[in-house]
């Protein structure tokens, strides 16, 4: 052992370690099992910031946002049993978000271990496969050896989670030991035998289709396929939630490939002859089921790229498979230098024509119709506004109606997590607080976290939150009606005034009635530098963007009469 070297407390090392992996900011709920933690915390105040949240749950959201919007990992820090129990909702998003986070869970002393003590959990198995690796650090001297594997893992191949349980022992034990520097970010790049490969595929293809997804992109990488692929004149398509990849303004750009996908777009993935997908694991909502590409050899050829090799042939079959990470994989893609196909050029001119007019706002019921907010919002925010979204059917507007039009203006849930929007914006703030933030959030989906308000107040967030009132679970509601019809129960909701809710917090409170009021009460929201949010009563019968609740119960009487 050096001799030069401070003796310090475990909860010091710890605080280190995420020093010398460049953390600034981690979010978390203070709980006694990790109290040396804090006191490390204490020392660095300037260096690091520890944003404390008012639920687990909301802070690990916010930590997941974090990773996702900065591409480095998301660190939370939850206390045990009831903590790191809360705090699983955001682990369970970053492993399906495919988002860099580094999860602190405190433990139980080693010497009371599986006696079922207080808030005791053995975390390898609760959390099992939600992770890409779960340990537990019994030893003081080895916490930056742990640290550094676990940003490693976390940022290599497929990024995702990682969870580290923290002993108390651990924690107040002391060592002499050297900090580890900071974590190599590891990605595989292709074979020039494999670009080759592509080249002929896409040289032959008379319909070739380009869908990107994932994480584990950076702005550079997806500027730069951007040039390629209008070089090409290719169309291109966006994975569920993944919207930000590609300038949604782009004459080359067809839509997002996901959850209520345009027919039309649909009908031209199912129709292409090659399929290049970079980054997507190809799920089930990206597939719309599975139906999308044939399981498991699919009809198309299917050149599937991505940084976790494991996935690659996981469900499809691939005709080419490229495990790459996708800046290494741009690069090499620019030197394929292809001939402008006219029937490539015909066929993007027809998807981008159907992605236009998909994407006009539709009539629906009730004075104030949402649709034609989200498209005001889209064309009046600036270009580099983040927008964090829930999960519900409110989303839907926002997905078919808001133009992305640049990298990481976009936070969304890909694993369908209901209460993630506002949390998420609270963390897009902090990290950029130069930048716009927009959250859209439904009633039901806002109540799940609606109290990370108080982190907003606290820390100065300021930014206007959307609430999409309906009075329902509107996406069970909908459901229940087509295989149920008129037997609803279980999907009303009361709710609190919200105008009130956000005033109490210390923030700023609208209610929008009509389309006509919006854009007035939405730049008091902004000019108001205070968190902000206003409230959109919308007609519960508008479900979705094309169609309504009375219309999806009468067309299921109709086919049980």
């Amino acid at each position: 052992m050096r001799s030069d070297l401070k003796t310090r407390h475990g909860g010091k090392i710890l605080v280190d370690a995420l020093l010398a992996q460049g953390v600034k900011v981690a979010f978390g709920v203070p709980g006694e099992s990790y109290l040396p933690v804090l006191d490390g915390l204490h020392e660095v105040q300037d260096a690091m910031r520890f944003i404390v949240c008012r639920q687990e749950g909301g802070a690990s959201y916010m930590a997941e946002a974090s990773g996702k919007l900065t591409g480095e990992p998301g660190v939370l820090f939850v206390t045990r049993g009831p903590g790191a129990t809360n705090g699983a909702i955001g682990v369970h998003t970053a492993f399906q978000d495919s988002t860099p986070m580094v999860v602190f869970i405190g433990q139980v002393p080693n010497e009371f271990a599986d006696r079922e003590a207080f808030q005791e959990i053995d975390y390898r198995r609760m959390y099992g496969r939600m992770a890409k690796w779960v340990a537990q650090i019994d030893r003081v001297e080895r916490i930056p050896e742990y640290v550094s594997r676990a940003f490693h893992t976390a940022m290599a191949g497929r990024p995702g989670p990682v969870v580290l349980a923290l002993p108390e022992d651990t924690l107040f034990a002391e060592a002499a030991v050297a900090d580890v520097p900071k974590a190599h970010r590891v990605r595989p790049a292709p074979a020039p035998s494999d670009i080759h490969e592509l080249q002929t595929l896409l040289e032959k293809s008379e319909r070739p289709f380009v869908l990107l997804g994932g994480g584990g992109w950076d702005g550079e990488a997806t500027r730069r396929l951007q040039r390629w692929v209008e070089g090409a004149a290719l169309p291109v398509g966006t994975a569920f939630r993944c919207q930000d990849l590609f300038d949604n303004r782009s004459p080359c750009y067809a839509g997002d490939v996901g959850i209520g996908i345009n027919p039309k777009l649909a009908q031209g993935v199912r129709e292409a002859d090659v399929l290049l997908v970079i980054g997507a694991r190809l799920g089930e909502m990206t597939t719309s089921a599975y139906t999308l590409v044939d399981s498991p050899v699919p009809s198309q050829a299917l050149v599937h790229v991505h940084a976790g090799a494991e996935e690659l042939g996981s469900v499809y079959r691939p005709a080419l498979a490229i495990n790459s990470g996708y800046p290494q994989f741009v690069r090499a893609l620019e030197g394929v230098i292809l001939n402008k196909n006219p029937s490539w050029e015909t066929q993007t001119r027809m998807l981008r024509e159907n992605y236009l007019d998909w994407t006009k706002p539709q009539p629906m019921p009730g004075k104030l119709h949402y649709g034609e907010i989200i498209r005001w919002l889209s064309d009046n925010l600036p270009e580099n506004t983040i927008v964090a979204g829930g999960a519900g059917n409110f989303a839907g507007w926002l997905h078919r109606h808001f133009r992305y039009k640049g990298f990481r203006t976009q936070l969304g849930p890909g694993n369908g997590s209901m209460g993630y929007g506002f949390p998420a914006a609270v963390a897009a703030k902090l990290a950029h607080p130069e930048r716009p933030v927009l959250a859209v959030c439904g009633d039901g989906d806002f109540l799940m976290n609606g109290q990370e308000l108080a982190t907003a107040v606290q820390y100065g967030a300021a930014f206007v939150a959307l609430v999409v009132n309906n009075g329902l679970y509107g996406t069970i509601r909908m459901h229940q009606e087509r295989e149920y019809p008129g037997r609803v129960y279980g999907t009303s909701l009361r709710n609190p005034d919200f105008v009130a809710y956000a005033r109490a917090f210390g923030g700023h409170g609208e209610t929008v009635e009509r389309t006509e009021d919006f854009a007035a009460a939405f730049e008091r929201a902004r000019a108001s530098a205070k968190p902000a949010l206003i409230e959109l009563r919308i007609d519960p019968d508008a479900i979705t963007p094309t169609t309504t609740l009375s219309a999806i119960r009468e067309k299921a009487l109709k086919s049980r009469r």
